[in-house]
């Protein structure tokens, strides 16, 4: 086995959703520097330029399309597919929706995190999955929670923590489902990161108390989130499946 943290990823086709935000470039920045060809999908065109104009186009494919479309999924796939055979699907893409009181949630708020974060994560994570399982991949998917789903969510985000714990047990779900045809299903647990989605409309001392009860005292980086990333597309987590990790600097210890 080659002994870097990227192996097994050069020349390899992944796609990579919510690229245009934090964690989403940075984790197409890191597979980019492992070789691996990457279809970047955002829902806003600027952002994507903005974040990953300055990559090679021979390597990056720039993307804008809307996940809760799921007519757009096959295209998505298909278009990472012009690079290599699919390989991997990173799904970062998600939108939070703040309420500093439950009773300000509304069916609106509800159904739009709920259409992102969950609904549109379990139709392209069985496309990816069913597209690899076809062709005979054992490939690697790699979904996004969030502390959140173990807390119940800080700063007025119950229903956005509702949506990543059902990331969790669908992960659970289709790590289980597609195990036989050797495709590896994991999730993503970050803590505070550096990203607009933590500090658009978060309260300061909300931040500072959590911060506080951070045994690392700080928030991540988004590089600190890719890293973690690259491992389980990497072949050094072959036999890891169903899991989520958790990257929250030891705010939560389980």
């Amino acid at each position: 086995m080659e002994w870097s943290l990227g192996a097994g990823l050069e020349s390899r086709s992944v796609v990579v959703t919510g690229a245009g935000g934090g964690i989403g470039a940075a984790v197409t920045e890191a597979l980019v520097a492992s070789g691996a060809h990457v279809t970047a999908v955002d829902v806003s065109a600027e952002s994507l330029q903005s974040a990953l104009g300055h990559l090679d186009s021979d390597m990056v494919k720039l993307f804008t399309g809307d996940l809760r479309d799921h007519e757009s999924h096959s295209a998505i796939i298909g278009a990472a597919q012009e690079s290599a055979p699919l390989y991997g699907l990173v799904n970062c893409a998600a939108v939070l929706r703040r309420r500093g009181d439950v009773r300000d949630v509304t069916e609106d708020d509800w159904d739009f995190q709920h259409d992102i974060n969950l609904k549109a994560a379990f139709f392209l994570c069985r496309r990816a999955a069913e597209t690899m399982r076809e062709a005979g991949t054992q490939g690697r998917i790699i979904t996004f929670s969030s502390q959140g789903w173990w807390t119940g969510g800080f700063g007025g985000s119950v229903a956005y923590a509702a949506t990543k714990g059902g990331v969790v047990s669908m992960t659970r779900g289709l790590a289980r489902t597609y195990g036989p045809a050797g495709i590896t299903i994991n999730s993503v647990a970050p803590g505070q990161a550096r990203t607009d989605m933590l500090l658009t409309d978060l309260d300061q001392a909300v931040l500072e108390r959590m911060i506080e009860q951070t045994p690392l005292a700080r928030i991540a980086e988004p590089s600190e989130v890719a890293g973690v990333v690259l491992f389980l597309l990497s072949d050094h987590a072959s036999f890891i499946t169903g899991s989520t990790l958790n990257v929250s600097g030891g705010l939560l210890m389980y």
